[in-house]
């Protein structure tokens, strides 16, 4: 199971003209939705001007990548066209690759948006479905740029359809290691692959808790480890309230990205970005003393 407290294996992220640090501290993925339907903040920030300037606010309350996505992925969502999601996406990014000093990451699954949205300078690739797109190696590859693979049991219309593991950190950690092997088969540098187990992509209560609790299992992967626990149903439901909005949800956020931090966690996605660098400078700030 692994040390109660664990000292983060380093890694070197080159993301085109970015390089991200990862080991002593733990970098804040910023999560910016550009849709009318996200199951957080859908709506708020699917205007141009909102959404570039809650981008610009995460850099300042402490984003080290700010993650663009225009498709929800919340459990039962209708799927986008790429024509839809890239028109949503790519404005935002060509806008923002111009003015901040942060790499941009797109958040798809689809290897025609993120070959545009990295022609309009977003600089990683973050892939709900471990590139099921059999033409996302090829894009990634061509690109030079990271690729983070995620586990999803399913897809977001079922997804959450009574999940069922035998072990399911195990056998989430062993498709995590042969997604990476098959990515380097792809001619895909394994210094540019992150991993994500899917916090809430086809998983139960027990099973997300399973996955926080053992997050330093992930590790054996031997690429850096990122959580995207970020206001997911299962923190509402533990805590018997209605709104992932709800103040007590993002304390309930802030625990478990305090409990994975713990576990070796090299990246945190969150839509609260300022609360999330208070807990992680604390968490980090214990972890690395001595």
């Amino acid at each position: 199971m692994g040390e109660p407290l664990i000292k983060m294996k380093p890694f070197e992220l080159v993301c085109g003209k970015y390089k991200i640090s990862l080991g002593k501290k733990t970098s804040i993925m910023g999560i910016l939705n550009v849709t009318p339907d996200s199951f957080s903040d859908g709506g708020k920030f699917d205007s141009f001007e909102n959404a570039i300037s809650h981008a610009k606010q995460m850099i300042e309350d402490g984003a080290g990548i700010i993650d663009i996505g225009g498709e929800s992925t919340r459990p039962f969502a209708d799927p986008v066209s790429a024509d839809d999601e890239a028109k949503r996406v790519v404005p935002v990014i060509e806008k923002l690759a111009a003015e901040i000093s942060v790499p941009i990451s797109i958040d798809t699954s689809k290897a025609s948006v993120a070959k545009k949205a990295i022609e309009a300078g977003a600089s990683i690739v973050n892939d709900v479905s471990a590139m099921r797109d059999p033409d996302m190696p090829g894009v990634i590859k061509e690109s030079g740029l990271p690729v983070i693979l995620m586990h999803m049991k399913g897809n977001p219309s079922t997804m959450q359809i009574r999940p069922e593991y035998d072990d399911a950190v195990t056998e989430i950690k062993d498709y995590l290691k042969d997604a990476v092997e098959r990515s380097v088969s792809f001619g895909i540098d394994r210094s540019k692959i992150v991993v994500d187990p899917g916090i809430g992509f086809g998983k139960s209560i027990e099973h997300n808790l399973a996955i926080i609790k053992r997050f330093d299992e992930f590790l054996e992967t031997g690429v850096p480890v990122l959580l995207g626990s970020s206001r997911k149903s299962f923190i509402q439901k533990i805590l018997g309230i209605d709104s992932p909005e709800d103040s007590i949800a993002e304390t309930g956020t802030q625990a478990t990205v305090a409990a994975a931090v713990l576990k070796g966690a090299h990246i945190v996605r969150v839509h609260n970005v300022k609360g999330t660098k208070a807990t992680i400078d604390i968490i980090d700030s214990i972890r690395n003393v001595g």
